[in-house]
């Protein structure tokens, strides 16, 4: 039996006939971008979420980039600002604010949770930080109350990048609704994911929220009207009504992922690789696995041991945005926990798509190593 890392086709087909009928609804209305299709997508997400707005946008990075576009529009930030990020993301965190001339720096993160670290943001916060942005990595939320406590105390915004962590929560209150925007992915690997790219922005500020939408679809809030130099970047109708859908079965699908998680926990016996931690910072944190990765110092060696074994694993992410070509010759610093990290991990398969046998046998091949 062949485990897969990942199997899209499979776990859309449990939808098959609820998403056919969707798509078909969208094709006969004839009307394919901005209608409502995605305004119902954006009410139905912003109420998961907790939030009063969402706006429907092309991908995640867009989503990010264009939440600083908008407070540079409106005069919050300005070029230079610093804006206070972790050494340990993907690089589209990064990515998102650098195209907007702002200033990343670069925080080590907590080593339990692999999130950023709030002892670490409060003492990088200089007189040009205006804001901090937390990621949600892996589908593990972070240490958003302190979070949350340090911006108030600085008059900092908060942003969340929220791509893998759609529906965790920490005291009740789930990942889009703790700062004052957060950006989603619907990239179809994603925990919500669609059949293409998209993306989302929520946040309970409505002239902001005015801004993205008017930034997102050229600028323009009235056809022909152009009061920003905007970009097209837009949910369209199809995507929305695919989302629609399977946002019915996200918390389901969490669920499992959180259940695979936990059985991985208790069964996973090797000295030679480390686990993520449930509870790391207490019992009132509601992760929701996107990734479940391990630790091991013999990385490229369990992986190879695990593929004998028709196990596919994935890397995430085997080099830090700051060690990329992308960022040569900026220097933000060293970061030797990040690259540890990025040494080390390596991602099991975790998702709807595995049976509990397919879960078995995973534990029984990492326990062998």
């Amino acid at each position: 039996m062949k485990i897969p890392f990942l199997d899209l086709r499979l776990i859309n087909s449990q939808y098959q006939e609820e998403l056919i009928q969707a798509a078909r609804r969208v094709i006969e209305s004839g009307w394919y971008l901005r209608g409502s299709e995605v305004g119902l997508f954006e009410h139905e997400f912003s109420s998961f979420c907790g939030t009063n707005f969402c706006i429907g946008v092309a991908n995640g990075l867009d989503a990010l980039s264009l939440i600083f576009r908008a407070w540079i529009e409106l005069g919050v930030l300005s070029e230079g600002d610093e804006i206070i990020v972790p050494a340990n993301t993907y690089i589209a965190s990064i990515l998102s604010i650098t195209a907007n001339n702002l200033k990343p720096i670069l925080v080590e993160p907590n080593e339990e949770t692999f999130n950023i670290c709030p002892s670490k943001v409060r003492a990088a916060i200089t007189t040009r930080t205006k804001a901090i942005l937390a990621v949600h990595l892996y589908g593990q939320i972070c240490e958003m109350s302190e979070l949350s406590d340090i911006s108030k105390q600085y008059n900092l915004l908060l942003v969340e990048d929220a791509a893998q962590a759609h529906g965790a929560m920490v005291e009740n209150k789930r990942t889009g609704s703790w700062g004052d925007a957060a950006g989603f992915s619907f990239y179809p690997g994603k925990n919500l994911g669609a059949l293409g790219d998209a993306g989302a922005v929520t946040t309970d500020d409505e002239v902001l929220a005015e801004t993205i939408r008017s930034l997102a679809n050229y600028g323009s809030d009235k056809k022909y009207v152009n009061a920003y130099q905007g970009v097209n970047s837009r949910l369209d109708e199809m995507q929305a009504a695919l989302l629609r859908i399977k946002l019915k079965y996200l918390e389901k699908e969490n669920e499992y992922r959180l259940n695979i998680a936990m059985k991985y926990n208790q069964n996973i016996e090797n000295s030679k690789i480390k686990l993520p931690k449930l509870n790391a910072l207490g019992s009132n944190y509601e992760h929701v696995f996107h990734i479940y990765p391990v630790r091991c110092n013999e990385r490229e060696k369990l992986q190879d041991h695990l593929q004998k074994e028709n196990i596919e694993t994935i890397i995430h992410y085997p080099i830090p945005p700051h060690k990329q070509n992308a960022y040569k010759g900026n220097c933000w610093g060293h970061f030797p926990l990040t690259e540890q990290i990025h040494r080390d991990v390596l991602s099991l398969p975790i998702g709807p798509h595995l049976s509990e046998d397919a879960v078995d046998k995973v534990i029984e091949a990492v326990n062998s190593f």
